[in-house]
C-alpha cells in the first residue's frame, strides 16, 4: 500500500518538480546550513545556471539505466543545467525520492543550497524498506524530513573527497568508505552511480536508503 502511494506521489509531482527552478514552492522550510549542515544556519542559495556545461566522469553500473539523450530531462546534459530536485525529477532511477522530496516539502531547500553533495536512494533502495517502517516514516513529517536531509552534506564531494565522515544537513554524521569507483555508506548503501552533476550539488545514487542513528 505504501509503495503504490509513493508511486501515486511521484507521478503526480514530476510536472510540479521540473517546474521547481521557475517558481517558487510555497513551503516554509528553513534554508539549509551553508558549511556545517548543522539546523539553523542558513545555507546561501544560488539560482540555476542556464548556460551550465554537463561534467564527464560519472561511474558505476546505475548509470546505464540513465538516458543517453542530452534532450532527455533525465540525461547527464540536462540534469547538470538545473538544481539538484529538479534535476532528479526526469531520471527514471529516483521518481520514489522525487515523490518524498515534494511530500517534505524540501524542492525550494535543495534547488536553493550552494554546493552541496546528495546521496539519493533508488527506486529500488525504498522498496527494500519494510512496508510497517515505510509506513511510518512517511507518516511523520518530521521524521521523513529527518530522513531525506540524512542523505545531503556540504560541498561538492569529487569521488577523490568522498571517503571519510561528513556532517549532514540532518545534523549527525555519515561515512562513506572506498575509493576509485566503489564506494559504500554507513556500510551497507552502494554507490550505483556516482560523481552526476546538477547546477548546484553532486549527486550519488545509492541501493539503500541511509536512516540517521535515533
Amino acid at each position: 500500500m505504501f509503495r503504490t502511494k509513493f508511486a501515486a506521489v511521484a507521478a503526480a509531482t514530476a510536472l510540479a518538480l521540473s517546474l521547481a527552478a521557475c517558481g517558487s514552492d510555497s513551503s516554509d522550510d528553513t534554508a539549509a546550513p551553508a558549511t556545517t549542515m548543522t539546523t539553523g544556519a542558513p545555507m546561501a542559495t544560488t539560482g540555476a545556471p542556464s548556460s551550465a556545461a554537463p561534467m564527464s566522469g560519472q561511474f558505476g553500473a546505475g548509470c546505464a539505466a540513465v538516458p543517453t539523450d542530452p534532450a532527455n530531462p533525465g540525461s547527464f546534459n540536462a540534469m547538470a543545467k538545473v538544481p539538484v530536485a529538479s534535476a532528479a525529477s526526469g531520471n527514471p532511477l529516483l521518481s520514489t525520492l522525487v515523490g518524498v522530496v515534494k511530500q517534505a516539502n524540501l524542492v525550494d531547500t535543495l534547488n536553493n543550497a550552494s554546493d552541496i553533495t546528495v546521496f539519493a536512494p533508488t527506486n529500488d533502495a525504498f522498496n527494500k524498506i519494510p512496508m510497517a517502517d515505510l509506513g511510518k516514516v512517511t507518516a511523520d513529517p518530521k521524521l521523513l524530513k529527518s530522513v531525506l536531509t540524512y542523505h545531503v552534506v556540504s560541498g561538492k564531494l569529487s569521488p577523490e573527497q568522498l571517503a571519510g565522515t561528513h556532517k549532514t544537513m540532518q545534523g549527525t554524521d555519515l561515512t562513506v568508505t572506498g575509493s576509485g569507483t566503489s564506494f559504500t555508506v554507513n556500510g551497507n548503501s552502494m554507490v550505483v552511480c556516482g560523481n552526476v552533476q546538477t547546477a548546484n550539488a553532486v549527486v550519488y545514487i545509492v541501493d539503500t536508503v541511509l536512516m540517521p542513528k535515533s
